[in-house]
């Protein structure tokens, strides 16, 4: 692997998405909709948004990026540019690291955007507002990791917005935001304990509740071992064209 090809591979990305207004539109104005949304939905109840705001800081860029790039990376396979530079001395490693690194610049781009928002216009509140960023960011690469791995699964784009329901929902109905995982049943929890949007939601709970004990580091290091383990699982999962 070479980090020169993973760089040129980085430039090239972030010029495809600069001439697409709409994907754009889509990572870094979504997220902050949404935000704003929830903000009115509870605005006769300031306490839920602020016990909300932090998590959902690092959810909604997460699934915005799964989207865009198991989209993007299959657009790369059908249109044959990903056979081509297969083609070139450029390997898997070089091409996921060089994605890697590409949605890594929008994502911070896009956590930061919202996190601005929310603790500026919106009054969200935070002991550790650096901290809930750099999750933030963590929570859009690893949905931007989990996009490029699943994007090996689908063969039109139809079928990798349907890889939504599949990744995505499951994680954000039992990561603890809609029930305490304490809650659950014991299958659940278990299943729970499996996903890694778990230990994304818990961290940014934790910053949220001043909580920066161990367990908090704990989560950080699943969440980036998960991110690495999907990045690995791409590569390796990686095809030169979708049959």
């Amino acid at each position: 692997m070479s980090l020169a090809r993973s760089r040129a591979t980085a430039a090239r990305v972030l010029r495809q998405l600069r001439h697409d207004p709409r994907t754009i539109a889509l990572l870094l104005a979504v997220p902050c909709v949404l935000q704003v949304l929830v903000h009115e939905l509870f605005a006769s109840r300031a306490e839920v948004f602020q016990a909300l705001g932090v998590p959902l800081l690092g959810l909604f860029p997460f699934v915005a990026m799964f989207i865009v790039t198991s989209i993007t990376m299959l657009r790369e396979r059908t249109s044959g540019t990903l056979e081509r530079l297969l083609a070139t001395p450029i390997g898997r490693g070089d091409l996921l690291v060089g994605y890697a690194l590409a949605f890594a610049v929008v994502a911070a781009a896009q956590a930061s955007l919202v996190s601005l928002l929310s603790f500026g216009l919106l009054g969200l509140e935070s002991e550790d507002r650096a901290l809930v960023v750099a999750l933030a960011i963590a929570n859009a690469v690893l949905g931007m990791a989990l996009g490029l791995f699943a994007s090996a699964f689908a063969r039109t784009e139809f079928q990798a917005v349907q890889f939504m329901p599949a990744f995505v929902l499951p994680q954000i109905l039992l990561c603890g935001l809609l029930v305490p995982r304490e809650e659950m049943a014991g299958w659940l929890q278990a299943l729970s304990a499996l996903m890694p949007l778990t230990y994304a939601y818990d961290a940014l709970a934790r910053v949220s509740n001043g909580d920066l004990g161990g367990r908090l580091w704990l989560d950080v290091a699943v969440l980036g071992g998960a991110t690495a383990l999907a990045l690995g699982l791409g590569a390796v999962t990686l095809r030169r064209r979708t049959p």
